[in-house]
């Protein structure tokens, strides 16, 4: 082997061992930064717990948080974090999250010494939260936490925006700009369900009302006019942009197939599209319409729903949602074919790029301009 050869594969060997050592220090760095963001989380929560028992039940003096807080600089010389301000939003903190979180914990046990170490200990738990939102919870610093219960004023809004931040990995700043923009509002958990009438769990339904949005923006549907043309346009678009859609859904859907064809009573019927959400243990059918919203379509979508449940479903799995999807809608319709339906279904809408105004469309690449960039993002990987 020649001497370049030799030097090449060296390169090549070092050139791997960098990057499996760079992601272990990555993984190992951030696996840290959770441990030490859940110790954190803890820490202020029972400052919060002891100084909104005192305060607001002893009542203490009113200056009393700003003098314990130089006191504190004093005891401990160099600690930050614990300024008059920052004491008042641990406060805040452990008042907004205390009513699905540990229990109150009274000004006796907190004075009790004994107490103290056992109190830290705990962790942060809750019988209200699902294990994914109390996960999320852990995960968010306490500065994010501040600007939501700030800018929010519902426990389920204020998840919406805590799972964001926990798994898409978004800054203080890009949690204040969502919050102004009100993203909750416009892209919150869907509106219009009957899921309080046909889901009797209570998590189960919560989590139902939050896996799905009110609107979606299906921007790889590549169709002039949806008004125009057969839905089955639509599906095929979806089945080759597959990933895509699953994408706009959310990581727990798993795509089973289009066309889905139901056999009840020797007859055929067929469902556009079937997923399975993995977070809710439940299939998923979707019904798209290139229109808008008609009544007939939940007696279609209840029927199906009840074949998947009765030859499809697995015995350990949630009754089966449906989700209708359609250009527009009327709200008041969408209501009243609801009252008689038995089983969970919801009614979303979606735009693609030609629904953008000009000056935003103009400004989004074109397919092939991405396919370039995705192809050159490769090449430089390589």
């Amino acid at each position: 082997m020649s001497k370049d050869k030799v030097n090449i594969q060296i390169s090549a060997e070092y050139t791997l061992a960098v990057r499996a050592i760079k992601q272990a220090i990555l993984e190992s760095r951030y696996r840290a930064a959770r441990l030490v963001n859940k110790e954190m989380l803890a820490l202020y929560y029972w400052v919060g717990n002891y100084v909104s028992v005192h305060s607001r039940v002893d009542a203490w003096n009113t200056n009393a948080i700003a003098v314990i807080s130089k006191m504190l600089q004093q005891e401990l010389p160099g600690l930050t974090g614990f300024s008059e301000t920052n004491i008042k939003n641990m406060r805040i903190f452990y008042e907004a999250w205390s009513p699905v979180l540990n229990r109150q914990t009274t000004s006796a046990d907190l004075n009790n010494t004994l107490n103290i170490n056992e109190m830290l200990n705990r962790q942060i738990t809750s019988a209200d939260l699902s294990d994914d939102d109390l996960d999320c919870f852990l995960k968010v610093g306490f500065s994010i936490h501040r600007e939501i219960i700030r800018k929010t004023t519902t426990i389920d809004e204020r998840l919406f925006y805590i799972r964001h931040s926990a798994k898409e990995f978004w800054s203080c700043e890009q949690v204040k700009y969502h919050l102004a923009e009100g993203l909750y509002k416009k892209q919150g958990a869907i509106q219009q369900t009957n899921f309080e009438s046909t889901i009797s769990e209570p998590d189960f339904k919560k989590q139902a009302l939050q896996s799905f949005k009110d609107e979606y923006m299906l921007d790889f549907i590549n169709i002039e006019d949806a008004e125009q043309i057969d839905e089955r346009e639509i599906e095929q678009s979806i089945v080759l942009n597959v990933k895509n859609f699953i994408m706009a859904f959310g990581q727990d859907f798993s795509f089973i197939g289009n066309q889905y064809r139901l056999e009840v009573a020797g007859k055929e019927f067929v469902v556009d599209l079937l997923f399975f959400s993995r977070r809710l243990r439940s299939l998923v059918a979707f019904e798209l319409k290139r229109g808008e919203f008609k009544p007939e379509y939940t007696g279609k979508m209840n029927f199906y729903l009840a074949a998947l449940d009765r030859y499809v479903r697995l015995p350990d799995e949630n009754p089966s949602i449906g989700i209708i999807l359609c250009k527009s809608k009327n709200e008041e319709i969408v209501e009243l074919s609801f009252s008689d339906t038995s089983k969970p279904m919801g009614v979303a809408t979606y735009r693609t790029t030609k629904d953008l105004p000009e000056n935003l469309r103009s400004a989004l690449p074109d397919i092939e301009q991405l396919k370039k960039l995705m192809d050159n993002g490769k090449g430089s990987q390589q």
